[in-house]
């Protein structure tokens, strides 16, 4: 079955009719003040570390790893030949594409402040959803569904190593009339990151697991605000 396969599946099974859905993370959570952790109940600011057994899962997996690096380096090679295959405008072409990318980005980054998992606000709407993050699951990843009248977050209540599909289930629920998922980019940039975008103007970032994916097309399908 596809990726996009299995969240439809999640989402079905949840009841939850989800216009795009994609796994993400969030970057490490800043330490907050004494007072606004204390205020918040002390809550988990990170992931459960993986257990025992999840690490057994891995370390029985790890003879295959070699040959799934090898694959990767032959692909990495035939990427390279057809690279050198291109007549040189063409490489330029697109070498000036990639610094021209990276320098809109660096520039949109540095001005919204984008490098930090949130704005800076603990008081904020997102500063608060923030804190609770991995009180809601202490899994790493969250499936973002978007729903035409929510932001629905998955997960595994607990920290899973593999199976996390089949241990799913609601963690966080935001409405529309609190939040919206946003591109920063809007579509011009091939990029991971998104924004949960509250309305008192706070925002939390996540990455997703493919550039520009199922959310992001989501996104870009949808009506210009006027």
């Amino acid at each position: 079955m596809t990726r996009r396969g299995k969240q439809r599946v999640v989402g079905d099974r949840l009841g939850i009719h989800a216009e795009a859905g994609e796994w993400c993370t969030i970057d490490k959570i800043p330490q907050p003040p004494a007072d606004v952790l204390q205020a918040a109940g002390n809550p988990r600011l990170r992931p459960a570390r993986m257990r025992p057994l999840g690490m057994a899962g891995a370390a029985l997996g790890a003879p295959f790893i070699p040959v799934i690096m090898f694959f990767e380096f032959l692909a990495k090679i035939e990427q390279a030949v057809m690279r050198s295959l291109d007549a040189k405008d063409e490489k330029e072409r697109l070498r000036a594409k990639e610094e021209d990318e990276k320098r809109r980005r660096d520039a949109t980054i540095a001005e919204q402040g984008l490098d930090k998992v949130f704005d800076g606000n603990w008081q904020g709407n997102a500063g608060q959803f923030l804190l609770r993050w991995y009180s809601h699951s202490t899994h790493h990843q969250r499936l973002l569904l978007a729903t035409q009248d929510e932001i629905v977050l998955v997960a595994p209540p607990q920290r899973v190593s593999v199976g996390r599909e089949k241990h799913m289930e609601v963690v966080a629920r935001i409405p529309a009339s609190q939040a919206t998922l946003v591109d920063p980019f809007s579509g011009e940039l091939e990029t991971r990151m998104l924004l949960i975008r509250f309305r008192d103007g706070s925002w939390l970032r996540v990455e997703t697991e493919e550039l520009r994916s199922d959310l992001h097309m989501h996104l870009l399908r949808q009506p210009l605000a006027d």
